[in-house]
């Protein structure tokens, strides 16, 4: 269990060893290649130590890795910049807490996301006046010019699902999440009709736990689980408390959630029928 920024260099260290050890280089050799103190590329491979992204696009240069979503990816994982570029979420660094810009990260070089929703609906398909009134509800007196920018980041986390290609999102809504008026009822009929029209798009699986299957594995609370392309070492549990997060990397755990997200499907409705459902629950606001 770990907060972000550790598990993500111990991810990183371990998928380059893995690049590595493909070519038959030793940690030694490699070093040598680059003009590297041995000690550099162990205490990275370790996850003992940061790494530039540029060093990252070094180290995959001598592997001889040419995947490009594979090097971005790793790039992205390094942290702030790529190729000469930074990512959109840096212009508010002033703004977002260090948690909250690793899980942007995480967020747009993942595949798939998969999560639990217990209060509220997912941030990733909230309209403008839902993610306002839920943000000003979670951090109070917040001013109102900072209100805008959460606001604004909230929605330009959204080009993930219009991204090529897009992040598959896959949400195991609570009935909770669909009764609870969030900015009164106005915002809320808009929100509902948002997730109606989400739930249309191929890339977006949304499934409804109505409060008749009575409690459940997902009970204790919201998760996300984020998975990447062309690996699964670095598929990392998300947790979210008041004033942290916590990251779960262990196989284990990992295996745990993923059983848990499974079981949660099984018992909500359909997708088919969770339209429906939220569609009547809509028409009733």
């Amino acid at each position: 269990m770990q907060h972000g920024p550790a598990v993500r260099r111990r991810k990183l260290g371990a998928e380059l060893r893995s690049l590595r050890a493909g070519t038959g280089l030793t940690s030694g050799q490699a070093a040598r290649l680059l003009g590297w103190h041995q000690s550099k590329v162990s205490r990275i491979e370790t996850g003992t130590s940061g790494v530039k992204p540029v060093d990252v696009e070094r180290l995959l240069d001598t592997y001889g890795v040419e995947d490009t979503e594979l090097r971005e990816l790793l790039v992205v994982l390094a942290g702030s910049e790529g190729n000469g570029r930074h990512h959109w979420w840096h212009a508010y660094r002033g703004v977002l807490p260090p948690a909250y810009r690793d899980f942007i990260s995480l967020e747009s070089g993942a595949s798939v996301m998969r999560t639990l929703e217990t209060s509220v609906v997912p941030g990733l398909l909230q309209t403008p006046d839902y993610a306002r009134a839920v943000t000003r509800a979670a951090v109070d007196g917040l001013e109102e010019s900072k209100l805008d920018t959460l606001v604004e980041v909230r929605l330009a986390r959204q080009d993930v699902l219009r991204a090529d290609p897009p992040l598959e999102l896959c949400a195991v809504l609570d009935e909770a999440v669909l009764r609870r008026e969030v900015g009164g009822p106005e915002v809320m009929a808009r929100q509902l009709s948002r997730l109606c029209e989400a739930a249309a798009l191929p890339q977006v699986r949304l499934q409804v736990l109505p409060f008749a299957a009575g409690a459940h594995i997902g009970i204790t609370g919201p998760f996300v689980i984020f998975s990447f392309p062309n690996t699964t070492d670095l598929d990392v549990v998300v947790l979210d408390h008041l004033t942290s997060s916590l990251y779960l990397e262990r196989k284990e755990d990992l295996q745990a959630y993923t059983e848990a997200f499974n079981t949660l499907r099984f018992h909500a409705l359909s997708p088919e029928d969770s339209l429906d459902y939220i569609a009547g629950i809509g028409d009733g606001a």
